[in-house]
């Protein structure tokens, strides 16, 4: 058993609800930093070493905070954005708690997560619980469109450390960790076509939405379910009115991978279907944007220990590869063991009914504080 006291899950419900009430979309970088504070000045008041990194290109800050100690670390990352516009609270997603259930925008993904990380740290540095390595959380605020401005801090800190521990949510319905994820791709494609009247000049058109149509049917094919390979188009957009040749169309296409060289491949592939031919012009630009993370001997021996902590707990610990990306890809990659989806239960990630199931707060903490105390 941990020898940090995390609190119980009432306690930490209630001050989850202030994270939860402080609403951070991602493309709002002064809300990000509104709830950054909040995590540096409690982190601050204990004692932690607190390096804040000025955000830019329009998010928010990124925030440091180290506990005392030598010889590598263990990085716990997790991050403070949301996909929910401001005044959600105020529409669609109003918090509550109904029965087992807390609602609210981005509880699940990931800010109940990212507390508990923050509520561990926090706690065995007032405790003065003394850990086998330092730690390091990191705290991010742009996870939600792909971490453009910290991905490098993730990967640095991530080189030197001892393990790194990903508090995004727990999956299923029995609340699995993650070992394993697949890569993530993204791309923009654009036609340009040549307008004409739709009745009396179509054979002067070149439709950019026929062209669309044909391009959207190639990704589709490259799909290997069994090799793990999905591509998704969406949105897709193209044509101004019925009676006229549509000059341009575009879409947006989705890619995941199970392996590093599927990703290459497939990158190549959907590149290389820009090009000029019978006056269309197709451009695409893109790339992987999260590299495969794959399951092996050592992140399974970081998993056996997070399930002796929950059994210890009172649960059980499955693990489950997922498709959806996270920043353990990037950590993942570099040969760092990462254990992922270690923060609440719950469902409805990016979906109107986001929950978690509250109860489960403290005892999926306390397994986050048994980790970073004994890795």
């Amino acid at each position: 058993m941990p020898v940090t006291q995390v609190g119980t899950s009432e306690a930490l419900l209630e001050e989850l609800r202030g994270w939860v009430l402080h609403e951070t979309p991602t493309t709002d970088p002064k809300a990000v930093n509104g709830l950054m504070d909040k995590a540096e000045a409690g982190l601050r008041e204990v004692g932690a070493a607190i390096t804040r990194i000025s955000g830019r290109d329009g998010y928010g800050d990124n925030l440091v905070a180290r506990t005392p100690g030598t010889g590598k670390p263990v990085v716990i990352a997790g991050h403070l954005d949301t996909v929910w516009d401001h005044k959600t609270l105020d529409t669609s997603m109003p918090w509550k708690v109904e029965g087992e259930k807390a609602f609210g925008p981005g509880i699940y993904d990931m800010k109940a997560g990212s507390f508990l990380a923050f509520n561990a740290v926090r706690e065995i540095l007032r405790q003065k619980v003394a850990t086998k390595s330092p730690i390091t959380l990191l705290l991010t605020p742009d996870e939600e469109v792909g971490s453009p401005t910290s991905r490098a801090l993730i990967e640095e800190e991530a080189r030197g450390a001892r393990a790194v521990l990903i508090p995004e949510p727990a999956g299923g319905p029995n609340g699995s960790c993650v070992t394993a994820r697949k890569g993530v791709g993204r791309f923009v494609v654009k036609i340009q076509g040549v307008s004409a009247h739709a009745g009396g000049n179509w054979s002067e058109g070149r439709s950019a939405v026929v062209a669309l149509a044909g391009l959207i049917q190639k990704v589709h094919g490259m799909v290997d379910l069994a090799g793990g390979t999905t591509t998704n188009v969406a949105p897709v957009w193209g044509g101004t009115r019925p009676n006229v040749i549509p000059p341009e169309a575009g879409c947006e296409i989705d890619l995941r991978v199970a392996t590093e060289a599927d990703g290459e491949r497939l990158e190549q592939a959907i590149l290389g279907l820009a090009g000029t031919q019978d006056g269309i012009t197709i451009t695409a630009e893109g790339g992987m944007n999260r590299p495969p993370f794959a399951e092996n001997a050592d992140i399974l021996n970081l998993y056996e220990r997070a399930r002796a902590l929950a059994r210890e707990a009172g649960y059980e610990l499955p693990k489950q590869h997922r498709g959806g990306g996270s920043d353990g890809n990037f950590t993942a990659a570099l040969g760092i063991p990462t254990l992922d989806g270690l923060g609440c239960t719950g469902a409805g990630a990016h979906a109107p009914f986001e929950h978690i199931l509250w109860r489960d707060l403290a005892p999926r903490g306390q397994v986050i504080a048994g980790l970073l105390e004994t890795l």
